[in-house]
C-alpha cells in the first residue's frame, strides 16, 4: 500500500518462481499422480461396429452435423431426432471437472452426454449430440478420435453450437435484437449458398466449436 499519494509501489510478481518451481525434480509420486490423472482424462470413443475389438475400415461419411452445448442439442432433439429414423451407433466417454460420463461398456442413451446417431434411411449421414463439457486438453483428443474413424474425402462437416446474445459484439445495442438470431461460419471449400448471414468481425467461435 502507498503511504502518500503518487508514491510508486513494486506489485508483488512471481517472475522467476516458476522457473524455481521448474528447477525442483520431480518425485516419483508427483509422476504417478501425473500419469494416473492424465490417463483418467483420456477420451474413448465407442462405436456399435467396433464392438469385436479389431480394427474396421474408415466410416464412410457424407455428412456430420455435430450439435455442441445444451442448446444446440436440445435442438436437435426436439426438430431432427424426434423421430425412428435415427439409431444410436457411438458414444464419447470423457471425464473431467464438469463432466463424468458412465464407466458401463454398454452405453445408453440416458447414460451420456455426448451420442452419435446414424440415418436409417441412408447410413453415411451421422448426427452428434455433445451437451457435455470438453476440457481445452481434450478437445484435440476429441477431433483426432471421433474424425479419426471417418473417411475425409468427401465430408461436410456442420457444426451447431450457442452463446449469450451478451457476448455478441456489434455497433448497434443487444437490447435491441430479435433473440434468438442465427449467423454462420463457413470455410473456402464449403461452395454451396448458406443459409443465413454471415457472422461479422470481431466476433469469434471459442472451444470445441473452433477447434
Amino acid at each position: 500500500m502507498a503511504t502518500f499519494f503518487g508514491e510508486v509501489v513494486v506489485a508483488p510478481s512471481r517472475a522467476g518462481l516458476d522457473e524455481e518451481e521448474e528447477a525442483r525434480e520431480e518425485t516419483p509420486e508427483d509422476r504417478e499422480i501425473r500419469r494416473e490423472l492424465e490417463k483418467k482424462r483420456e477420451i474413448d470413443v465407442l462405436w456399435t461396429w467396433q464392438s469385436g475389438g479389431r480394427a474396421e475400415e474408415p466410416l464412410v461419411c457424407s455428412r456430420f452435423i455435430v450439435a455442441i452445448g445444451r442448446n444446440a442439442a436440445a435442438f436437435l432433439s426436439s426438430f431432427i431426432l424426434d423421430s425412428v429414423c435415427w439409431e444410436v451407433v457411438g458414444v464419447v466417454k470423457l471425464w473431467n471437472e464438469w463432466c463424468r460420463t458412465s464407466s458401463t461398456t454398454n452405453v445408453l442413451p440416458t447414460d451420456s452426454f455426448c451420442l452419435f446417431y446414424r440415418l436409417i434411411s441412408d447410413p453415411t449421414v451421422l448426427l452428434c449430440q455433445c451437451s457435455c463439457y470438453v476440457a481445452e486438453d481434450q478437445q484435440f483428443q476429441w477431433l483426432e478420435k471421433v474424425f479419426g474413424s471417418m473417411q475425409k474425402k468427401g465430408l461436410q462437416v456442420t457444426i451447431l453450437s450457442t452463446c449469450p446474445v451478451a457476448d455478441y459484439k456489434t455497433q448497434e445495442s443487444t437490447l435491441t435484437l430479435v433473440s434468438p438470431f442465427l449467423k454462420a461460419l463457413k470455410t473456402k471449400e464449403f461452395q454451396e449458398q448458406v443459409c443465413c448471414p454471415l457472422l461479422e468481425q470481431p466476433n469469434i467461435v471459442r472451444d470445441l466449436p473452433a477447434a
